[in-house]
């Protein structure tokens, strides 16, 4: 897999899985995020979609900006580095729903992991913003790859006006 990877491709490994560990930190072990070494006595899930996104959004107010803004916009911009590295490491990941199916069976495998080890909490709504963090870094690649081909025409077009 890495053997016959171009340089790019290696360069994103490298961010990609620093990017898990910082992910994999920040969801199991952190203690900001009441992730410490113990476990939950009663756990918490939900599993009826949109109810706890309206319910932050609706009581924003009540449970303050920055807890609307660390589950909604958190999870969103969390699962953005997924979206866009998936296609920089993988060919197979070009393809926009190869890439939004990999951002939502990531999402449920965490979610997953947090329902066995009673860690965080499973919740349908992460799952959903999650996977919608994970096609908004796939948009953004899709935009990078169009300037960086644009510059590459344009730099050709000039080359080739010099000389």
């Amino acid at each position: 897999m890495i053997k016959n990877a171009t340089k790019r491709q290696k360069m994103g490994w490298v961010i990609f899985v620093c990017y898990l560990i910082f992910l994999a930190y920040f969801l199991f072990f952190s203690d900001y995020f009441g992730r410490g070494s113990h476990f939950q006595e009663e756990y918490a899930y939900n599993l009826i979609p949109l109810k706890e996104i309206k319910r932050f959004i609706i009581y924003r107010h009540v449970v303050g900006i920055k807890s609307f803004l660390l589950n909604i916009v958190g999870n969103i911009a969390g699962f953005m580095p997924c979206g866009f590295f998936l296609p920089v490491i993988s060919r197979r990941c070009k393809v926009f729903l190869n890439t939004a199916l990999l951002s939502f069976l990531f999402s449920f495998s965490i979610e997953t992991i947090q329902l066995i080890f009673k860690v965080g909490s499973f919740d349908i709504d992460d799952m959903i913003l999650n996977t919608l963090g994970g096609v908004l870094g796939y948009i953004l690649y899709r935009i990078v790859q169009r300037i960086r081909i644009r510059r590459r025409k344009h730099a050709k077009a000039k080359k080739s006006i010099l000389h």
